[in-house]
């Protein structure tokens, strides 16, 4: 499966997705699976001083995109997103340490033969997914602060 962003694979994420910026989630658009009841995106940073660090967790969606700037709110009709390592709900954005060099920012997106209706915590996401996933994709940027 095709993960498509503002960016592409291995490039830098754009300035207006991070904390520098307007810290809004950016367009992300994935081929359709055929089977697929509904997807998930999980957007991680493996390089964070603290380990894996999670910037973005939205899952029940029902079509192969979400638009720019998506709510920061828990549900969104029939799409639930999850507290990130910030400790807010929905998306935020790439923002490493400024003495950092660039760190990787992976949007793994799921297609999965189930629907999840309920807030699940990550870890019960990810077993969720381990169970019904049909295809898996993901797209890889990167970013380091300029201020």
């Amino acid at each position: 499966m095709i993960v498509k962003a503002p960016f592409k694979e291995g490039e830098e994420i754009p300035q207006k997705f991070t904390c520098e910026g307007d810290d809004v989630s950016p367009h992300i658009s994935w081929d359709k699976v055929d089977g697929a009841k509904s997807y998930a995106l999980i957007m991680e940073d493996p390089d964070a001083p603290s380990g894996l660090f999670v910037h973005w967790i939205i899952y029940n969606i029902k079509t192969n995109s979400l638009a720019e700037n998506m709510p920061r709110k828990e549900r969104i009709n029939e799409i639930i997103q999850g507290e990130n390592d910030f400790g807010n709900i929905g998306y935020g954005g790439p923002c490493p340490p400024k003495s950092h060099p660039a760190h990787r920012y992976f949007i793994r997106v799921y297609a999965l033969d189930a629907e999840v209706t309920r807030k699940m915590s990550l870890e019960e996401l990810r077993e969720f997914i381990s169970s019904h996933k049909l295809d898996s994709g993901e797209i890889m940027g990167l970013y380091k602060r300029k201020r």
